[in-house]
């Protein structure tokens, strides 16, 4: 499984990249995994304020739904349009085009609490 170094994690699977005042936020390569060929993304409208650990998107696979969590408070500036017709980019690439959604952080202290790489990856089981 890919867990890139320069990201940060949740323990609910989506990463978060930050960059200037925003964080990008997705799932993880194993949560991908987990949910198999996803088939509908519902995102959240740009604009919404979310809660850390609130629900805040919804992902459809051929094996099941899945919530998607907010990573930190913060309000939604902008969602990847192209999931909407291609919902398989977060397979195909977790990291990059498969991104979700971009948060602006209420606090960027926040950001501090999530994981890094070595703290998230202890979390995934063993091959």
């Amino acid at each position: 499984m890919s867990v890139p170094n320069e990201l940060r994690y949740t323990k609910t699977h989506e990463w978060v990249r930050v960059e200037e005042r925003e964080a990008a936020v997705g799932i993880t390569d194993f949560a991908q995994s987990q949910l198999s060929d996803i088939t509908y993304v519902e995102l959240p409208g740009i604009g919404d304020k979310v809660t850390a650990g609130n629900e805040v998107a919804v992902l459809e696979s051929v094996k099941a739904a899945s919530d998607i969590y907010a990573p930190i408070n913060g309000t939604i500036t902008a969602i990847n349009k192209e999931l909407e017709d291609h919902p398989e980019l977060i397979n195909s690439n977790p990291y990059r085009e498969g991104w979700l959604f971009i948060i602006e952080p209420e606090n960027e202290k926040d950001l501090d609490q999530l994981l890094d790489a070595d703290e998230y990856s202890k979390l995934l089981p063993e091959d």
